[in-house]
């Protein structure tokens, strides 16, 4: 996190790849840590997707709760400089079904 926080809050150049991709992975783990379960599927491509929140399992086809977003949306998502609701109301995430709420959740980690 520490090689794209600069990033995030807009003081600093673009992360290399490598390190986009290790930010964005490690904090979806610990978003499925901290709420272990597959009901919900928190899709960050072209890096990650990881299932997370208790609830009915999904195995086949499009799950019913799907969030997705960019990288830098989800990263801000993680580490608080950004807001669920106002990501949403400014459609910088999609989110589909009645579980696809990571309120409660965000952030996973303080930069």
């Amino acid at each position: 996190m520490l090689a794209v926080s600069d990033w995030l809050r807009g003081g600093g150049p673009d992360p290399a790849r490598a390190e986009l991709a290790a930010a964005v992975r490690s904090t979806l783990r610990v978003l499925a840590q901290d709420a272990p379960g597959h009901s919900v599927e928190v899709r960050v491509p072209p890096f990650a997707a990881v299932q997370c929140i208790e609830g009915p399992r999904h195995t086949r086809g499009t799950p019913p709760n799907v969030v997705e977003t960019d990288p830098r949306t989800w990263l801000e998502l993680a580490t608080g400089l950004l807001e669920w609701d106002d990501a949403v109301a400014g459609a910088r995430v999609t989110a589909s079904g009645s579980r696809a709420d990571l309120a409660q959740w965000l952030p996973v980690v303080r930069i």
